[in-house]
């Protein structure tokens, strides 16, 4: 099986999210920085409803977003982009060139991105938190997780905690 390289900035670089509640394993995760795309928590959700935000990045010259650079095989990948909805267009694959924050030689590696974007909407406390995690557990500079404990957030809403156990059910799940 091919390997390939998946770049996350969202709730994806949180290990647990990744491996128990998607079902993907890796082979290598490295802290990295993606320049010239934004971090933005604008995306909004499937079922409007919840009223919450999501991460995305948006094209900007000069700006840049750290995030984990995923070493896993291509089904891993495409299992994440079906959990993450690219076939219903919740969000669309790109490559994008990321640069591990080691020094290693920068790779190019699958990321999502939507361009539906709704800027009144903050993300959960609840997922907030995931991102700060995710971005401690594998050492993202300092200055980026402050970034990230610093964004607006509010309180999970009442449908979207009943509607997880359900959606974590169906991402776990895969077709192999």
């Amino acid at each position: 099986m091919p390997r390939v390289w998946y770049f996350a900035y969202g709730a994806n670089m949180q290990a647990a999210t990744l491996r128990s509640r998607r079902g993907v394993a890796w082979t290598r995760a490295l802290p990295a920085r993606v320049p010239n795309w934004r971090f933005v928590c604008d995306k909004p959700p499937l079922v409007p409803s919840m009223a919450e935000s999501y991460a995305n990045l948006v094209p900007e010259p000069g700006a840049e977003t750290f995030g984990v650079l995923f070493e896993l095989d291509a089904e891993d990948l495409a299992h994440v982009e079906l959990t993450e909805g690219v076939l219903i267009g919740n969000y669309r694959r790109i490559d994008v060139v990321a640069e591990p924050l080691a020094g290693a030689a920068a790779v190019t590696a699958a990321t999502l991105v939507t361009d539906a974007r709704d800027p009144s909407l903050v993300p959960s406390e609840r997922y907030r938190a995931l991102l700060v995690e995710g971005a401690r557990e594998h050492g993202l500079p300092p200055a980026w997780i402050a970034f990230l404990e610093g964004l607006p957030a509010r309180p999970e809403s009442a449908e979207a905690a009943l509607l997880r156990p359900v959606i974590d059910a169906a991402m776990a799940t895969k077709a192999r």
